[in-house]
């Protein structure tokens, strides 16, 4: 499938979009990391501008997966995992860029687990909101309904929305 290629050409593209992705996992760790920071200080324009951030790099990070899927693809390899450890074997038998891809899925790792942290401190804060404006709205003879009784049961969710401060005839 892949004759008439030079391996040592397709090396060193997969050797150079490894590359060009630990270098945008870094970036993405480091504004995970920040990202953290600012949302417990709760900067809210610190973290648009980090966001915008995050969104080039992953874009990049996308676009740098689509070229060596597209190489796996055009050497007749499948599009995947399974693909590109063919076309590793094929184009790199000394292994040379295994330790780099190595790196990189351990990088991946680290920033999936960063943003799962971020990603529940933003939860732990919206339902500390949600609670607080549930007690502001909730009717005062219903109690809130992660309030629980003596057998252990949730009480009843409050049947409206706010309360009738005033009437006027």
């Amino acid at each position: 499938m892949t004759r008439g290629i030079d391996p040592s050409v397709c090396r060193d593209t997969l050797g150079r979009l490894l590359s060009d992705e630990y270098s945008l996992l870094i970036q993405l760790e480091r504004q995970l990391v920040r990202e953290h920071a600012l949302l417990g200080k709760g900067d809210i324009d610190g973290l648009e501008a980090v966001g915008g951030e995050r969104q080039a790099c992953v874009a990049a990070l996308l676009k740098l997966e689509d070229e060596r899927l597209g190489l796996c693809r055009m050497l007749g390899h499948s599009p995947d995992l399974n693909g590109l450890e063919t076309l590793l074997r094929w184009c790199d038998p000394q292994a040379i860029l295994r330790q780099a891809l190595q790196d990189c899925t351990d990088l991946a790792g680290r920033c999936r687990d960063q943003n799962t942290r971020n990603g529940i401190l933003v939860n732990v804060r919206l339902q500390r909101v949600s609670g607080v404006l549930g007690l502001l709205t909730s009717n005062d003879a219903t109690p809130a309904s992660s309030v629980y009784g003596r057998k252990g049961n949730a009480f009843a969710a409050p049947t409206t929305a706010g309360r009738m401060l005033s009437f006027s005839a």
